[in-house]
């Protein structure tokens, strides 16, 4: 089966492209795929998010496994697109390069045949250029002013400083030259 993909860029434009990919492709493989035809160099770090139906943001799956055991935690490579995407989960958010916080809304459009002669993953449709910057993000909460309100009221200096003076590195076995 052949997976094709609404992959759209969060930007004031409508920037947009359809791909084909394997059903049993990874996410690793979209990844590529995505990356490839936006025009990105593939070198920055990336990742994957479930989401509900209106696209609120739910469970990471990352390019490389950044857990404190290595390999306890599954990345792109471990998940075949057939594994989390179908009739019924049909969305997911893709993240690319999180200085600039390339955003990507990922829809799964339809669910068809492979067609014998064609390469896969494969851009099928391109619209619209890709601005110089990604859209800037908030990342503010929507309680963020009585966060601040209840617990910055209370701080002061010696809150904040986690050390004290600088003789108590000391305790910690530090020496005036330790390298």
């Amino acid at each position: 089966m052949v997976y094709k993909f609404r992959v759209i860029l969060d930007s004031e434009e409508d920037v947009f492209r359809d791909i084909a990919i394997f059903a049993e492709d990874t996410l690793e493989d979209l990844h590529n795929a995505i990356f490839n035809s936006f025009g990105f160099d593939g070198m920055d770090v990336a990742s994957f998010y479930t989401c509900d139906e209106t696209w609120n943001q739910e469970d990471e799956i990352s390019l490389f496994d950044t857990g404190d055991v290595i390999g306890e935690q599954k990345i792109m490579s471990d998940y075949r697109l057939s594994d989390i995407l179908d009739k019924e989960n049909t969305k997911i958010i893709y993240v690319y390069d999180f200085i600039n916080m390339w955003t990507f809304l990922v829809e799964l459009a339809a669910i068809e045949e492979e067609v014998a002669g064609n390469s896969y993953p494969e851009t099928i449709f391109s619209h619209g250029e890709i601005p110089d910057e990604a859209m800037e993000k908030s990342f503010e909460s929507e309680n963020a002013d009585s966060y601040n309100d209840e617990y910055e009221d209370g701080l002061d200096e010696d809150d904040l400083d986690m050390f004290g003076d600088e003789d108590s590195f000391e305790d910690y076995g530090f020496e005036e030259n330790w390298n």
